[in-house]
């Protein structure tokens, strides 16, 4: 049983999105990151870096003690080492994976993030971060786009780089970009959004949503960190 922690973000729904396409059992332990549960002691403990996801492993394949992980990435490798499933094992196929995985990891979802910071959270309207974040963004839309050109997933076979790829592409409007100007991209986003393991992977993001947040305090916890945050 995978113990997974778990807010409705799109690092978050790499996860839930890899654990329904294997069928993998997992259990849902919400971290509601808008009331601050990422500080708690327990969750700091598998976690200290204060985000999620994470989780732990309670049947390790050798046995043994859990095994805790944290970081998206991460933990995408752990579990497709873990049941051998959307990871190749020829390793050119495997490096082809990894490139793009990591892509994700350094670039799309930290570019793309602070797209959705300047844009939608920041308190005052910055027009060179907003502009910066905004066509750094669509270069790497552009990027992905040319991959896609000659094959139907990033790597060839579906695997663990589409889906840490397909939760930041999702909110595209709220990134100022249009599927439309990246055919490719956009035929690949239509085929992952169908898949139902995508399907169900969001179903459970939604039945978290309903949840009542206080937007001032959300943005605090959220927007507002920094050593103090780490070191008190």
């Amino acid at each position: 049983m995978i113990e997974l922690y778990y807010w409705t973000t799109p690092n978050g729904h790499k996860i839930t999105i890899f654990l329904e396409e294997v069928g993998l059992p997992y259990t849902i332990i919400p971290v509601n990151i808008g009331a601050g549960d990422q500080f708690q002691p327990d969750f700091l403990k598998i976690s200290p870096n204060n985000r999620i996801p994470a989780i732990i492993d309670r049947e390790p394949v050798n046995g043994g003690e859990p095994i805790s992980v944290f970081e998206s990435g991460a933990i995408l490798l752990y579990l497709a080492e873990k049941t051998g499933k959307l990871i190749p094992q020829d390793i050119r196929d495997r490096v082809e994976v990894l490139q793009w995985l990591f892509w994700q990891m350094g670039g799309l979802g930290p570019m793309a993030g602070q797209n959705h910071h300047f844009s939608n959270y920041a308190p005052e309207k910055i027009e060179y971060a907003i502009n910066r974040y905004v066509k750094e963004t669509g270069r790497l839309y552009a990027v992905l786009n040319q991959r896609l050109a000659d094959r139907e997933f990033v790597a060839g076979d579906y695997s663990i780089a589409d889906i840490a790829a397909y939760p930041w592409i999702l909110p595209h409007e709220r990134q100022s970009q249009n599927l439309n100007d990246f055919p490719n991209l956009k035929r690949w986003f239509e085929t992952i959004k169908a898949r139902p393991a995508t399907i169900r992977a969001y179903e459970k993001a939604d039945a978290l949503k309903t949840q009542p947040l206080d937007v001032e305090r959300s943005r605090e916890l959220l927007f507002n960190q920094s050593a103090n945050t780490v070191q008190r």
